[in-house]
């Protein structure tokens, strides 16, 4: 991979950097994603062609595609993208050229709007998917495919208030549940089947209970970051 970028890209290439579990211990090969942060000194039209080659080849690996900043760009979106550097900046390995996100800083306060917002939205997303198809295969499915972005910000909930959050999702999970209030039974048991572990479950109930965690997450979170 990297040097196919490094001879599409030539001396525009800044960084080729993986970031996530991909970069951490808790990788899983069977379904944890590779994913590739490129940044380049400038993106124009020209440029963005000479990495669609390596750029497919990559994709028709099963990888997801690449993200793509300029230097300028990254420093200076972090007021927007403030979890996703944040999770960048503490979990990636550089593979090639300099660390990008050595100097870079996350504006905190920006930090807490974002996670409410993206909490907020991922629960309407839920629902609207739920009720657009209420089956019980498509429930189960809505909520293995959704477990991981939820992780995410339930990480993040825990960084907001100021406490470092366990490396596994399963651990903040349960973190949390105690801050909150909630049983993370269903959500455990989402990534046990997401995991390969068999679960004889019940789909209406569990989804009941997972639903509910997250309501009660978000809540929590505009609580207890309120004039923060």
């Amino acid at each position: 991979m990297v040097p196919r970028l490094r001879e599409a890209a030539g001396r525009n290439l800044v960084s080729v950097i993986v970031y996530g579990s991909a970069a951490g211990k808790d990788f899983k090969r069977e379904y944890s994603d590779l994913n590739v942060l490129l940044v380049a000194n400038k993106l124009p039209l020209e440029g963005l062609k000479a990495l669609v080659s390596v750029t497919t080849w990559w994709r028709e690996r099963g990888h997801p595609a690449l993200v793509i900043f300029t230097r300028e760009e990254l420093e200076r979106a972090a007021d927007v993208f403030a979890i996703e550097l944040y999770d960048m900046k503490h979990r990636h390995r550089v593979l090639e050229g300099e660390d990008i996100f050595a100097t870079l800083e996350i504006p905190m306060a920006l930090h807490r709007i974002q996670l409410e917002h993206e909490l907020r939205t991922s629960l309407l997303r839920l629902r609207q998917s739920y009720i657009a198809d209420p089956s019980e295969d498509a429930v189960l499915n809505l909520m293995v495919q959704s477990i991981s972005s939820f992780g995410t910000l339930f990480r993040h909930a825990l960084i907001a208030i100021g406490q470092e959050p366990p490396l596994h999702r399963r651990e903040v999970t349960v973190k949390l549940g105690e801050l909150v209030g909630y049983d993370p039974k269903s959500f455990l048991e989402i990534y046990d089947l997401r995991e390969g572990r068999s679960h004889a479950l019940h789909v209406e109930e569990t989804f009941r209970q997972y639903l509910f965690i997250i309501e009660q997450v978000t809540s929590w979170v505009d609580r207890k970051l309120e004039g923060a």
